[in-house]
């Protein structure tokens, strides 16, 4: 214990040695004042405040002192006191403003620190990251995403690594025009330091990083393909598309359809798709479609995720998001992929194009997703269709086939056809009746929580509509010998928000109103019997008895995944 004389001794001693040090024309001579100044960190508290403002001054002066003032100044940061800690920690930034060699290890050491608890210290951390960083990023940053992909012990470094990455996405990338300069180079090295830490991140994480890497100039819109083609990489390489397709990896799963929503605006600028398509052509349609067969008795009405039979291998909501995501690529397929998927399409639309009725649920958003895939395909590759369905279109080539017979397929899809179209128009009927009473148990609802009930169902309802009027303008055309396929965007998908709705219909064919774009997304997910003795349940049940949409209404966009691991880095 220092007694009052003795720290007041020791503080005198040290403003001395500061003095001299300050006044030195020759820093480098008062070797023995610098030394006095590191001593000092092993007395008093308050000479231990003044001697971490001391050493980094002068670091620079002494560098045959270096590892001992460091190890010293160290010390202090591991001080009980909060105060001399909050002191070592301000002076950090200055051992590497003449002395580049250090940032690196004084990075690595403020990085560690951001796992400290009280709020002075924390935002002491902060600010000198800031200024480390502000002197040399890019050593900064790359000193900073090392404790993101070296972690060696899981259970001490992964909270160090958490802090390292909410620092990162909330202090680094909001200020990228300001720290990324120049911005070309240092966007570039910011890119690579972020692909060599996807080796393993979880969903959040990864969706984090595609944020920001969206948000560079070096991918913008003026972007050039290589560039589009390197962000698709780089979210194929998340997706793990090397990997056997395995129904009973739920995690595997979730980063796949994760993934590939995230890659569609890509697609929409041009980024190559192929291998996505690929895979889903080889793992996912044939696992789909032996998934379909023999099971339509196991269905039950409006059947939720955790509602499915034992008899289902791949869950009803990662099947339609599966099938939402092949229709939202599907436009912007090349004609030679578009010509080796087709064959599955249409044998998944015959699986669920009954010929004739047989008392099966129709799954009409599992009709709607493949029509519009189909209609999209084919408009790539249209004589693809001829050996397929028996059309008759005339390209010229080979490939035409028309000298052979495919009339008995042409009679089966366009039966096929029509047997839907029965189906979906008795379904507008019956939701149509639906959305009335809907109107009427609204006007009578007298609680909050009553009203919000029926304002789901209205919305579900909605969703249906929209997905049966589809149905219908996309099998309209395919009942011609030389079907006009729809390559452009007049079909807006039932969960997408309108892209032109002054130019939409504001009614259907069946007399209902449209709500506004985006305000009934979900399909249906209500089991048929379920909550008999609710009103809303019952109307739903009457107005929808024998209709089944399947699944839940999620994109899988934004469905993470919730383990670190799988994803493949760059290193």
């Amino acid at each position: 214990m220092t007694d009052s004389s003795d720290e007041a001794k020791q503080i005198e001693k040290l403003y001395e040695f500061g003095e001299r040090l300050n006044e030195a024309k020759d820093k480098s001579q008062n070797v023995k004042d610098y030394e006095g100044v590191i001593d000092a960190t092993k007395t008093s508290l308050k000479a231990k405040q003044l001697a971490a403002q001391l050493i980094p001054r002068f670091f620079k002066f002494f560098p045959n002192l270096s590892s001992r003032a460091l190890n010293a100044h160290f010390d202090l940061i591991e001080e009980e006191d909060l105060a001399v800690r909050v002191q070592a920690i301000r002076g950090l930034p200055l051992f590497c403003k003449d002395t580049k060699e250090y940032i690196s290890k004084i990075v690595d050491i403020l990085g560690q620190l951001l796992t400290a608890d009280e709020i002075v210290e924390r935002d002491a951390v902060h600010k000198a990251l800031m200024s480390v960083l502000r002197q040399d990023v890019k050593e900064s940053l790359t000193a900073l995403f090392k404790h993101i992909w070296n972690v060696e012990e899981p259970s001490q470094d992964d909270t160090i690594r958490d802090k390292v990455l909410c620092f990162i996405r909330d202090k680094v990338f909001p200020l990228k025009a300001e720290l990324l300069r120049p911005q070309e180079e240092m966007e570039r090295h910011i890119t690579d330091l972020i692909k060599k830490s996807l080796g393993d991140v979880t969903g959040a994480e990864f969706r984090m990083f595609m944020d920001f890497l969206k948000s560079l100039s070096i991918f913008g819109e003026k972007a050039p393909p290589e560039r589009l083609k390197e962000l698709i990489g780089i979210i194929e390489g998340q997706a793990d598309l090397d990997a056997q397709f395995d129904v009973s990896d739920a995690d595997h799963i979730d980063r796949l359809i994760s993934c590939l929503f995230m890659a569609i605006p890509f697609f929409v600028r041009g980024a190559p798709g192929s291998k996505f398509l690929n895979y889903l052509n080889k793992h996912i349609i044939p696992v789909f479609d032996k998934v379909t067969k023999g099971v339509y008795d196991d269905f039950l009405v409006f059947s939720a995720y955790e509602d499915l039979q034992v008899g289902m291998e791949l869950p009803e909501e990662r099947k339609l998001d599966l099938l939402k995501a092949l229709a939202e690529i599907s436009p912007y397929t090349t004609p030679q992929d578009s010509r080796q998927v087709l064959p599955s399409v249409v044998q998944l639309l015959k699986k669920y194009m009954p010929r004739r009725k047989t008392g099966e649920e129709t799954n009409f958003t599992y009709v709607e997703c493949l029509l519009f895939s189909f209609h999209h395909l084919a408009h790539k590759a249209p004589n693809a269709s001829n050996s397929l369905c028996g059309y008759k279109i005339v390209t010229g080539q080979p490939s035409d086939r028309l000298g052979e017979d495919f009339s008995e397929y042409y009679k089966d899809f366009t039966e096929r056809l029509s047997s839907v179209e029965d189906l979906t128009r008795a379904t507008i009927k019956k939701l149509t009746q639906g959305m009335a009473e809907h109107n009427k148990a609204m006007a009578a609802a007298k609680s909050d929580e009553a009203k919000d009930n029926i304002k789901t169902l209205k919305q579900n309802t909605t969703t249906g509509l929209r997905t049966c009027n589809n149905i219908l303008v996309m099998t309209k055309p395919l009942h011609l010998k030389t079907p006009a396929f729809i390559g452009d965007k007049s079909v807006n998908l039932s969960w997408k928000e309108a892209i032109k709705p002054s130019a939409l219909s504001t009614t259907t064919a069946t007399g209902v109103k449209r709500p506004a774009a985006g305000s009934g997304s979900n399909n249906l997910a209500i089991k048929k019997g379920r909550g008999a003795g609710s009103m809303q349940n019952q109307l739903v049940n009457r107005a929808l008895e024998g209709i089944s949409y399947g699944g839940s209404g999620g994109r899988g966009r934004g469905r993470g995944w919730g383990r670190r691991g799988r994803g493949r880095g760059y290193r």
